[in-house]
């Protein structure tokens, strides 16, 4: 049986804006947070807007499942996972890593399965090599969400992010990992905002290639130097710096993303490289679900 299209345009429309939190002031700036991790349990944050379009686009030939690609801890798993579940998808993942076919299911991986999802293990090689894995996929009845869920769809619908209080800062930061998130925003925003895109990780000068597709990159500040060494990589400063975070303002940050972005953010305040009286917003884009024994214990 396809998927209703109704059904997923009744589910979004009923999703509440972000709020906006109030966090501190530094050297004369005011610094908030959009909590996009609170629009919905599983499907968090900027996944949520993400899949929007693209489950509209998914349902509307008539489609009644997805697949897609990720590694052994994606948010963009849990997301689609979840995401099928809801609306009557099935789902089917390529993950990368042949070896964990022979080890017990981390949290991430249990979630996608007990939520419905078929799990490939592949080799590296085979991963790189996408388009040859989808040749056993039937299109009539599978359709391809692409890994991390980015393409032009997925930007569109971070956009909508960006509600009227958004407008009223300065500037905009956000975590970057595949570019979609920030390349949304800079769509999405004015052109009195500068965008801030704090990679996560180490030599990615090449998202701003990817990121070009969908947007002007005239209004972004790309930053780098807080990558910890590389996607999945930290260090106890790192995780001290998210366990004070949320004990002094009651929000979980995580530190594949949103942890490493906030730390920048933060050091950019010290460092005054924002002029003083101007606003800031940061993106909390969700991805609770990763290493959280790592950040609650």
């Amino acid at each position: 049986m396809a998927v209703s299209s109704l059904s997923i345009i009744e589910f979004f429309d009923a999703i509440p804006a972000a709020p906006i939190q109030y966090i501190t002031h530094v050297n004369g700036v005011e610094l908030c947070m959009l909590r996009a991790d609170l629009n919905h349990p599983m499907i968090m944050g900027n996944k949520l807007y993400k899949l929007k379009y693209n489950l509209l686009q998914a349902a509307e030939p008539g489609c009644d499942g997805l697949v897609t690609f990720g590694g052994a801890f994606s948010n963009h798993l849990v997301a689609v996972a979840a995401a099928g579940d809801l609306f009557g998808f099935e789902t089917w993942a390529f993950v990368r890593g042949d070896e964990l076919v022979h080890k017990k299911l981390n949290p991430t991986l249990q979630f996608a399965k007990e939520h419905g999802m078929q799990l490939s293990f592949v080799t590296r090689a085979e991963y790189r090599n996408k388009a040859s894995l989808l040749d056993v996929v039937d299109k009539k009845k599978y359709y391809v969400v692409p890994e991390g869920g980015t393409n032009a769809l997925a930007v569109k619908g971070v956009g909508e992010m960006l509600h009227a209080a958004c407008r009223d800062f300065d500037f905009i930061a956000t975590a970057v990992g595949t570019g979609g998130t920030c390349a949304g925003l800079l769509a999405a925003s004015d052109a009195h905002q500068k965008i801030i895109g704090v990679s996560v990780l180490k030599g990615a000068t090449y998202l701003l290639e990817e990121m070009a597709q969908y947007a002007s990159l005239d209004n972004l500040e790309f930053v780098q130097d807080y990558h910890f060494g590389g996607y999945g990589k930290f260090n106890k400063e790192l995780i001290k710096f998210v366990q004070e975070f949320h004990s002094q303002h009651k929000v979980w940050l995580e530190p594949i993303y949103t942890g490493k972005m906030m730390y920048g953010v933060y050091e950019m305040l010290q460092e005054s490289k924002f002029p003083s009286g101007s606003k800031v917003l940061v993106v909390h884009t969700g991805g609770l679900q990763v290493n959280q024994s790592i950040v609650y214990d």
